[in-house]
């Protein structure tokens, strides 16, 4: 073998430490001694590490790219040997473990860096027993099986999942579950302490798989007992589960269904339904809102709806649904129906003097006898008040219903024992007949309307057919009413004059004020005609304020001593507000209340109200003059004169009407005179239309008149003409008066 000199094995040494490029080291191999296989093996020898530094720049490139790809993912990734030493890690990893960073260093054991985590206090959970808590970790590390959760110092919770690799390292997964178990929290808090009955149900089976104490309490099962129960064992009736269908984890909307509590009671639920998964199984959590009562009061607001509170029967909705579905019935078969309206006689009369208490128990007892006068497929409603309806079916001539009709009036009609009274009520009855009165439900009920009106308005105790000319008359009524609120809102009506003539001297006293209204089409209208319908509608309270302020404005430009008389009607009196329209008419027109007489009828006193005379007292108190207009027509005229201190009383013209002739007439005119001079009230006759009457009246005393035989009623310009001339009085008596 070649001994090589010193110089030359240090130089050579120098060459195999540092590498010499290809070309050089195939030169100084040749100056070799054999030089030829020496550069042969040296060759080799660069060709093998050639190749190696490329594997390994191809391992390098192989590494980055497989870091690279790690580093996007949003778990955690770690990659640790057989001796549990990292490998390879990515970001997410460094980000979940930030406070431990530091120590993750290629080669470096995952138990080292555990045990700086527990002395740093990373670990909560390992407080107090760290060695114990790092072997457990150890061991489950070379010992994966179920995934477990990890809580760090600052609050957050990792779920790590760990898996061995073929060649006995391990490969780990990471994931930051904080805001998940947040979540769950949040729904754990939500479920067990929530006062709504909750319940979590297994998709596949229906099992019962949770529920809250709301739902043990409300239920009366234990929570052993509901394991052993699916959801179909609560249901009453539904033969589905109540999330059928469902595919989306939004919440549902409420379904309605009953189910049985464990002591068998029927409960109402309203229950809303939400997917989700319990567990690793797919679960559907039920919120159960128990709308028994709330049920129950939908069915009384119903029942309410649709049927009279004071008797129980159906009330006019229900009258006229039942109505539309008789009449559909009877289209096919060819029956007629017949349609009852029955209306109470004085009724209000006994509600007034006996009270409320007597006339709803005199209702309820009406209500109970008329069910029992009809036959179960007739049916009965009570429309207002005082007015009841009956749908008789199955009739075939106009017979059958007045045989019906009279069963009712004698069943209403037998004396009623109420609170120690005895109460007689007759009743009057209208009735419509299909199809001949009209075949749909809103015709008929207004045509057995009408026939009552008839009935009532003709003799009170019986009954009365509907005729096609009493709808012309309602017609012509309607008509009225609609020109009249035209009229009232336009302030079109007029008040009208009569004078009231002073016997004794002749002279104008006062005169009353008379509403006219000038239609433009009809003319002049009556009285009679429009002032019923005013009273009907309540239009009168509007009209008699404006009457009474335009006579109050006018009669402010007559001569003083000139009074006005303006009439009230008992509605007026209702509404509570008549005291400040007459002080308002006064204030704004000037006129002393001295001037202004207020005219009432005997009906307005029969109702007795301690309202009505409190406003008449008022009223007398501003200095108006208060008078009993138609004396000697109610039933109980002297009685009124003892409630209140009346300052005229006005003799009905029915008194005055032939009194030269009627010894009567003038028997009851002396009395009233004579009456009205004890009290100190003047007496004004009414409808004075002859020298007859007009003499008999002089005899007697009287002190005032008026008629037609002084003047009809005039226009406030003619009136004032009137008051200048002061020749009203007739011709042949004018010698007397002077």
């Amino acid at each position: 073998m070649p001994k090589f000199r010193p110089a030359a094995k240090k130089k050579l040494k120098a060459n195999t430490e540092r590498p010499l490029p290809a070309g050089r080291a195939m030169k100084a191999a040749l100056k070799l001694p054999n030089g030829r296989r020496v550069a042969g093996e040296i060759g080799e020898i660069v060709r093998q590490r050639a190749h190696a530094e490329a594997a390994i720049a191809d391992a390098r490139k192989s590494h980055e790219r497989l870091r690279e790809a790690i580093d996007i993912l949003p778990q955690g990734i770690v990659i640790l040997d057989a001796d549990g030493r990292y490998i390879l890690w990515n970001k997410k990893y460094a980000e979940i473990y930030n406070r431990s960073s530091d120590q993750f260093v290629h080669g470096a054991r995952l138990q080292d860096t555990i045990r700086v985590g527990v002395e740093r206090g990373d670990y909560p959970e390992a407080i107090g027993r760290e060695e114990e808590w790092i072997a457990e970790r150890v061991a489950r590390l070379f010992h994966p099986g179920e995934r477990h959760e990890q809580t760090l110092a600052d609050g957050r919770v990792i779920l790590i999942d760990e898996r061995l690799t073929a060649d006995g390292g391990v490969i780990g997964l990471r994931v930051d579950i904080t805001e998940l178990k947040q979540r769950e929290a949040s729904f754990r808090l939500l479920f067990d302490s929530n006062p709504v009955p909750m319940i979590v149900c297994a998709v596949e089976d229906e099992r019962i798989l949770s529920v809250n104490d709301a739902a043990v309490e409300h239920y009366g099962y234990t929570r052993a007992e509901f394991e052993k129960l699916t959801i179909r064992h609560l249901q009453a009736f539904e033969a589905e589960s109540p999330w059928a269908g469902e595919k989306s984890t939004d919440e549902q909307a409420a379904r309605t269904w009953k189910h049985v509590k464990a002591d068998g009671s029927l409960i109402d639920l309203a229950i809303y339904s939400r997917l989700l998964r319990y567990g690793d199984e797919p679960a559907v959590m039920l919120a159960l809102m128990d709308i028994t009562e709330r049920k129950r009061a939908e069915m009384r607001l119903a029942f309410m709806a649709h049927h009279d509170g004071l008797t129980g029967l159906p009330n006019r909705n229900l009258l006229r649904q039942r109505l539309d579905e008789t009449l559909a019935h009877t289209r096919r078969t060819g029956e007629k129906v017949g349609v009852l309206f029955l209306g109470l006689d004085n009724f209000k009369a006994i509600n007034d003097t006996l009270g409320h208490g007597i006339g709803d128990k005199l209702l309820r007892g009406v209500a109970r006898r008329l069910r029992s006068t009809l036959r179960e497929e007739d049916s009965i409603a009570r429309l207002n008040s005082d007015e009841f309806a009956i749908i008789q079916t199955g009739i075939s001539r106009p017979e059958d219903v007045v045989l019906l009709a009279r069963r009712l009036l004698e069943a209403i009609g037998e004396p009623y024992l109420l609170d120690g009274h005895s109460i007689v009520i007759g009743a009057s009855i209208g009735i419509a007949m299909a199809p001949g009165d009209g075949e749909d439900s809103e015709r008929l009920l207004k045509n057995a309307d009408m026939a009552l009106s008839r009935a009532k308005n003709d003799s009170r105790g019986t009954f009365s057919f509907f005729e096609s000319g009493m709808d012309a008359r309602a017609q012509t009524r309607r008509k009225i009413e609609i020109d009249l609120r035209a009229a009232i809102q336009g302030d079109l009506l007029r008040p009208y004059y009569q004078p009231l003539i002073d016997l004794k001297t002749g002279r104008i006293t006062g005169v009353e004020a008379l509403v006219r209204w000038p239609h433009p089409e009809r003319g002049m209208i009556s009285p009679a005609e429009f002032i019923p319908v005013a009273e009907d509608t309540g239009l009168i309270n509007v009209l008699g304020a404006q009457i009474l302020r335009r006579a109050c404005m006018e009669a402010a430009q007559w001569p003083d001593a000139v009074r006005v008389a303006v009439n009230l009607s008992p509605l007026q009196f209702r509404v509570g507000n008549l005291l400040s329209i007459v002080m308002d008419a006064l204030k704004q027109s000037g006129l002393p209340a001295k001037r202004l007489e207020l005219e009432i009828t005997e009906t307005l006193l029969l109702e007795k109200s301690s309202q009505v005379l409190a406003t008449l007292h008022a009223l007398r108190a501003l200095g108006v003059r208060i008078s009993m207009d138609d004396f000697g027509t109610g039933y109980s005229s002297l009685s009124y004169l003892r409630s209140f201190p009346f300052d005229k009383i006005k003799i009905d013209q029915s008194f005055v009407r032939d009194l030269g002739a009627n010894r009567d007439a003038q028997a009851i005119v002396r009395s009233i005179i004579s009456l009205g001079m004890g009290l100190g009230v003047t007496i004004t006759a009414e409808g004075v239309e002859t020298e007859d009457e007009l003499a008999c009246l002089r005899a007697e005393g009287c002190d005032e008149a008026q008629g037609f035989l002084f003047s009809r009623a005039r226009p406030n310009a003619e009136i004032i003409e009137l008051l200048r001339a002061q020749s009203i009085v007739p011709d042949v008596e004018r010698a007397q008066v002077a």
